[in-house]
């Protein structure tokens, strides 16, 4: 006995009666080899509610939708098969946090001032508060995920021994988000959850710093200033610092705080897989490609002042230029979450550092 295989004919009668309360269909044309069924024409009502209604329907025929708009058209594409989550690993998510946990409170525990021995407590200010910075900034993408029912992955952190002891974290969607607005918010959590904890962490490590003459004749790594970093130190000190040379000498809380700032605003780039690219892609859809190239160009011209941009614009050019695309490729922003963009937009202003480390002799 064999299963019934339908025809192209039969398909296509399911997929148009599946959206026909929905859509008017004005030609239908089936891809080979894939099998991918598209179906042009004319939304009835709005596009977030329609695929509420189309998405359920087609994966009971055993295909994925996917709403866009070519050449003036609404466009549904049935693409054969169901996307479905992959099982998590939760035990490498564990070890990783707990590497990371280690890396940074070992290079936490050399921030003392010099002369001194590596310190424990050092490395557990260092260590708690740059990682609360920066789980509350992947919990922020994961929660908000998991409100509008996108799969994701829980945090991959990643140890690395170097300044900050690590490279940072991520999660990873298993799914494309539903709509731009979607893609807006949880792109957006991510770095607005770290910044509130990043500022107030910042604030009480610059109270418990000191400020001094910067050491002459021996190398000393600067940290850069971002607007927000710049403003905070004016307000706590009475004056713009580095000046005269004399500088504020960060306490492991306040560069844990400086660090989140900074992490925060090189996620917001605007471009690529970055959140601030999710931002944008949400904000402008295909246009965003052009922001990109002009992203790159401004990298590269950045990394005449500090040459770690230069790494930073073959990377986006590699793996950047092309956007992650929604399920929903038709709704567009609101008014909400249109002002949702300008503050992640606003943010980013304030916490871009053009040049994030110097070395001064």
């Amino acid at each position: 006995m064999q299963n019934y295989q339908p025809t192209e004919e039969e398909i296509s009668y399911r997929l148009r009666a599946a959206v026909a309360d929905v859509f008017e269909v004005h030609d239908v044309a089936v891809s080979h080899p894939e099998g991918a069924v598209r179906l042009r024409g004319r939304l009835l009502t709005e596009s977030s509610r329609a695929y509420e209604l189309v998405a359920p329907r087609f994966r009971r025929l055993g295909y994925t939708a996917f709403f866009r708009r070519q050449k003036g058209l609404d466009v549904i594409l049935a693409m054969p098969g169901i996307i479905r989550a992959s099982p998590s690993r939760v035990w490498i998510n564990a070890l990783l946090f707990l590497a990371t946990v280690a890396s940074t409170i070992y290079v936490g525990a050399g921030m003392v001032e010099p002369g001194q021995s590596p310190s424990l407590a050092s490395g557990l200010q260092f260590a708690g508060s740059l990682l609360t910075i920066l789980l509350a900034h992947e919990l922020g993408h994961y929660f908000v995920a998991r409100h509008y029912g996108v799969a994701v992955s829980l945090p991959y952190f990643i140890p690395m021994p170097n300044l900050l002891g690590t490279m940072g974290a991520f999660i990873r969607m298993k799914a494309p988000p539903t709509n731009r607005r979607v893609m807006l918010a949880i792109g957006a959590a991510g770095p607005l959850a770290g910044f509130l904890l990043a500022v107030p962490i910042l604030i009480l490590g610059l109270l418990l710093s000191k400020v001094g003459p910067i050491p002459v004749g021996e190398p000393v790594l600067m940290e850069g200033n971002s607007l927000l970093y710049a403003a905070l130190k004016i307000l706590m000190f009475g004056r713009f610092l580095p000046k005269d040379g004399i500088d504020v000498f960060l306490h492991p809380i306040a560069f844990a705080g400086w660090a989140g700032l900074m992490v925060t605003g090189l996620n917001l780039i605007p471009a690529g897989q970055l959140d601030g690219g999710h931002v944008a892609y949400a904000l402008l859809g295909e246009r965003a490609r052009y922001l990109t190239w002009g992203i790159i160009a401004a990298l590269i011209a950045l990394g005449f002042l500090w040459n770690g941009w230069f790494l930073w614009a073959g990377l986006i050019y590699l793996f950047g230029r092309r956007h992650a695309r929604p399920f929903d490729d038709i709704t567009d922003l609101d008014g909400p979450h249109r002002a949702l963009a300008i503050l992640v937009l606003i943010v980013f202003a304030l916490t871009f550092c053009p040049i994030p480390m110097s070395i001064v002799q």
